[in-house]
């Protein structure tokens, strides 16, 4: 590999070509809404759902906005590399351009990475309503008391075909997938409504070491009595998360409703800026930085299309 291949212009290209043909994970935009923003935090009021037709009597009621909501502050994240003007000059194996190519894939896991850390710690975070995101006690207008933090009792099952709390079998897992879709399809919006009545299609987030028995399980319920039974008419599809720390549960997200369970929010896009030939760096260092930074951030959605299932 000669030293032009290894220009700037040379790698600013192959880092951006990574960049595209490495989308990131595929249930990002599943479960999160995509915001631009153009401050320095944004304020989204989940303000309960639109009323429900009623008689008219008396003239029109509207219903105005309710005063909570979530605000989503802006931050700063960067990455950089450099490269001494040595291992530019000697680099006939790619190795440069290995490097570029990580960063690119750094880049595009780092909302799988902060959507994660929202996830695991949605037993401890507030939401919207002033409760933890999975929580058991979720009340808005005339909801009533609602949880999407349940625990599920797979000892109830036959002996036969058990298995344990933090190594699940089929069975285990199918009762935890049902009764977490169960719960999401039963919750009810501020006006006293079904909120989920429509929903179709669901994704269940496992960490790595529970993928394969969630395939099993989903694929066995495809193919079973099952198909015929109440949950014949929903799309359930699993995916690893293979930042989740989890042993003894997995996270069911509805996947089809127009807001999502999560935000992502970007004030400005990822930029790569570099330090190369002939910049003061180079004079100073002999070397060359390559590095990107965004401003951004996630929070929490809608609650109502979340659940958390614990094995017990």
């Amino acid at each position: 590999m000669d030293q032009s291949a290894l220009s700037s212009r040379a790698i600013i290209g192959e880092y951006y070509r990574r960049l595209e043909a490495d989308p990131g994970a595929s249930w990002i935009g599943g479960i999160s809404n995509y915001f631009m923003s153009d401050q320095e935090s944004e304020t989204y009021k989940w303000l309960g759902m639109s009323p429900a037709m009623r008689e008219w009597v008396g003239g029109r009621h509207a219903k105005g906005f309710k005063d909570n909501g979530i605000t989503i502050a802006n931050k700063h994240y960067e990455a950089t590399v450099e490269f001494a003007l040595r291992d530019l000059r000697r680099d006939k194996t790619g190795q440069i351009f290995a490097r570029i190519g990580e960063l690119a894939e750094r880049t595009n896991s780092h909302w799988a990475s902060a959507l994660t850390t929202l996830i695991l710690n949605g037993e401890s975070t507030a939401c919207y309503d002033g409760q933890f995101y999975f929580d058991t006690d979720h009340a808005e207008g005339k909801s009533g008391t609602q949880s999407n933090d349940i625990s599920v009792d797979v000892s109830e099952l036959p002996a036969a075909v058990a298995g344990s709390t933090t190594a699940p079998g089929v069975a285990e897992m199918q009762l935890t997938v049902l009764k977490a879709v169960q719960a999401i399809a039963g919750f009810k919006d501020d006006q006293g409504e079904p909120m989920n009545e429509t929903a179709t299609d669901f994704v269940v987030m496992v960490p790595s070491s529970l993928h394969f028995v969630a395939m099993s399980a989903l694929s066995t319920m495809r193919e079973s009595s099952m198909e015929t039974s109440a949950f014949s008419g929903f799309n359930i599809s699993a995916v690893a998360n293979a930042r989740l720390t989890w042993t003894d549960k997995l996270a069911v997200f509805r996947t089809d409703g127009s807001v999502k369970p999560l935000i992502r929010q970007e004030e400005q896009e990822v930029d790569l800026k570099v330090k190369g030939e002939g910049s003061e760096f180079e004079f100073d260092n002999a070397a060359h930085q390559y590095g990107v930074d965004t401003w951004r951030n996630v929070g929490y959605g809608y609650w109502q299309h979340a659940c958390l299932a614990t094995m017990t």
